[in-house]
């Protein structure tokens, strides 16, 4: 599985599935994350966390526990 923190910045990759339950999984699809997406990754902090994503015209940062559970594919 890749997950959209295997995206290189610069890149852009489609949710394939959205993994986990509860809470994060609705607040992700609150987000405007949904199965067929496109992720366009902007940016990576040194550390690699947060990610910094355009998703639907708008810019969002994700920890990379919530960037985990997208499932992608380029």
């Amino acid at each position: 599985m890749k997950s959209l923190r295997d995206i290189p910045v610069g890149s852009s990759a489609t949710v394939v599935k959205i993994h986990g339950e509860g809470a994060l999984k609705k607040r992700i699809m609150d987000m405007g994350i949904i199965k067929g997406t496109t992720i366009l990754v902007r940016k990576v902090a040194p550390l690699g966390d947060p990610v910094e994503v355009t998703v639907r015209g708008y810019e969002l940062s994700l920890r990379k526990q919530d960037a985990d559970i997208l499932e992608m594919a380029e």
